[in-house]
């Protein structure tokens, strides 16, 4: 990837540490879906303090190898919206416009794919073992770049991932994304602020949210769990990034490529980023108690109970 050679000037531990601005790009050589890849225990060990503080995770040589027979998967057609849905713990699909054995099919691979990341967070995260909780895998077959959507839907303006229907209430979000692209084309981000950076820019505008009003959206069925203040701080910070036009253009960010068959990982609750152009991707995502962290303070709950002087879950 020569963008991103491009942008590495130092070297850490026998790894390239890429750093620009605002954020940070740590590659791994992790070759394999489990324990047996090249990953030292050290490089590890480092992986889950840089993953901490912000940085993105790239595994340039891990490909998700597709099957031949799942190829016919390959069209946008294939979605309702802009993704599929896969929950590992039922074996449920959604968002699918196929039926029967095809979407038993896209089903298995989903799975398969669920699984692989499964088997590469526990190898390369070996600290949060047992804590990790492996929420829902999806497939994005849409072209991103062209894409007509709400504002506070554009993926392609910076935000920090928050869940409006399934409150996190403080825990981090992980994500697990490889680059499935049959063609050989890249997903296309922005990275920009760190998440302190952002927090403090938008703190005026997050308001406290009224008491009680967390148990009454999960009451009458608008969320799946009650929204704490933090998830309610969280979606407020999303939607006024996204809505600030200004703050779109003129805020420290910088352009990265993922090639095709490349995995990445990061706290996507924590960096700031955008999804510009690409098509054809598997995402994992999973969740993780704050207090399993090896650093718990730079959360962005501790972040923002800091900013607000207060406890938010």
């Amino acid at each position: 990837m020569e963008a991103l050679d491009d942008l590495c000037t130092t070297r850490a531990r026998g790894r390239q540490l890429c750093e620009t601005l605002s954020f940070m790009i740590l590659r791994v050589n992790q070759r394999a879906w489990g324990a047996n890849g090249s990953a030292s225990a050290t490089a590890m060990e480092d992986s889950t303090a840089e993953l901490e503080a912000g940085t993105v995770l790239l595994l340039p040589e891990l490909a998700f190898r597709v099957l031949l027979e799942e190829r016919v998967h390959f069209s946008p057609s294939i979605a309702a919206a802009k993704n599929v849905s896969f929950d590992p713990s039922t074996g449920r699909i959604g968002g699918a416009r196929v039926e029967g054995g095809e979407q038993d099919a896209l089903a298995a691979m989903l799975q398969r794919f669920s699984d692989s990341a499964e088997a590469l967070a526990q190898a390369l995260l070996p600290r949060y073992r047992g804590r990790l909780e492996r929420a829902r895998a999806s497939f994005r077959p849409a072209e991103i770049a062209g894409r007509k959507t709400t504002w506070r839907h554009d993926d392609t303006r910076l935000h920090i991932d928050s869940f409006p229907a399934t409150p996190v209430q403080g825990r981090r979000i992980l994500r697990i994304f490889t680059n499935v692209n049959p063609e050989g084309r890249p997903r296309s981000w922005r990275l920009g602020e760190p998440f302190e950076d952002v927090a403090r820019r938008f703190a005026a505008a997050l308001r406290a949210p009224l008491p009680f009003s967390g148990e009454l959206l999960r009451l009458v069925g608008i969320t799946k769990s009650r929204r704490s203040a933090y998830d309610a701080l969280m979606l407020q910070l999303h939607d006024a990034m996204k809505a600030d036009v200004a703050y779109q253009e003129q805020a420290t960010q910088t352009a990265v490529d993922f090639p095709a068959g490349a995995t990445w990982l990061a706290f996507t609750d924590q960096v700031s980023h955008a999804a510009m152009a690409g098509q054809y991707q598997l995402e994992q995502t999973f969740l993780l108690p704050v207090e399993a962290m090896e650093r718990p303070g730079q959360s962005p709950l501790r972040i923002l109970e800091r900013i607000k002087k207060r406890r938010l879950v």
